[in-house]
């Protein structure tokens, strides 16, 4: 427990590094993933692997956990010693779990919670969740990590691609026109978030090889706007070749401070499908610095 005793509490689809959250006692919630034979829970009882298997046969759902998880989640925390929590969630604009994390927060009088809305989604919102346990850790009062964290939120961009289309438009997050064409012609669109939190085509490449080069031209191109940044790779694929994406990007930015590395949880590879591809880039905060640096010594 950190000497502020403030919990972070996050949400499964932030893809906070499992070995951070550990270290860094970040409580994951899971969110829930729904398939004909039963309900399961991301990384509790279904992995990642588990759903990528069953995607040829079966295309589940997705749901946000209940307001009786989150309150429950919540209240475990005070019982454990934590006077204050910071829920770091992701997209609003994607999912309602924020909305309903501030309407839980609400019916904990004793239990102050601050309710942060990355906008983002995947390792760009679990920079923000280690953001969030490193300022804390390192003395920021409750009071500024609001302002901090939701600054540092709309700095924070996502950029990603897939080689397969039909799992975004399953999920209906493009269109069947998007769809069709991209398939026909080999179109790989580049998607970001945008700023109130949805899914944005930003590219339209020939084949995934140009939409990665897109990608690492774009995030190159947003490290420039800052004196040090933090990247993050986000790889469905086992056996992902993340030191050759790595070394794309250590080439293209030389303010990188350091790279974060990312699988997809469960409950977000049912709406990318098994072939995603992301980054993600962030201002380097005095704490992300820190960290970093005691962690490469």
């Amino acid at each position: 427990m950190n000497a502020q005793r403030i919990a972070i509490i996050t949400d499964s689809g932030t893809n906070t590094p499992p070995e951070f959250a550990e270290a860094h006692d970040v409580k994951i919630v899971p969110l829930v993933i729904n398939f004909s034979d039963g309900t399961y829970h991301t990384d509790v009882d279904i992995t990642t692997q588990d759903v990528i298997e069953r995607l040829p046969v079966e295309v589940p759902t997705t749901s946000l956990p209940s307001p009786s998880t989150l309150l429950k989640v919540l209240e475990d925390c005070r019982d454990e010693g934590y006077e204050r929590a910071v829920f770091v969630t992701i997209s609003s604009g994607l999912s309602a779990t924020n909305q309903t994390v501030h309407l839980v927060a609400s019916q904990m009088e004793d239990f102050p919670v601050c309710v942060i809305d990355t906008k983002s989604i995947g390792v760009a919102a679990g920079l923000v969740v280690m953001n969030a346990a490193l300022m804390v850790e390192a003395g920021v009062p409750f009071e500024e990590l609001d302002r901090r964290l939701s600054e540092l939120s709309t700095q924070t961009l996502v950029l990603f691609c897939v080689n397969e289309l039909g799992y975004l438009r399953h999920g209906g997050r493009i269109s069947e026109a998007t769809y069709r064409l991209g398939s026909a012609l080999n179109i790989k669109p580049v998607f970001d978030c945008d700023s109130e939190g949805h899914y944005r085509t930003v590219k339209k490449c020939r084949g995934l090889p140009k939409a990665v080069r897109a990608i690492e031209d774009l995030i190159a191109a947003r490290s420039r706007l800052y004196d040090k940044v933090v990247l993050a790779i986000c790889i469905a694929a086992k056996d992902a070749p993340f030191e050759r994406y790595e070394a794309d990007l250590r080439e293209r930015v030389s303010n990188c401070v350091g790279i974060i590395r990312s699988g997809i949880t469960a409950d977000l590879v049912v709406h990318t499908g098994p072939t995603l591809l992301g980054m993600a880039v962030q201002p380097a905060t005095p704490e992300m610095c820190a960290w970093l640096a005691v962690r490469t010594a």
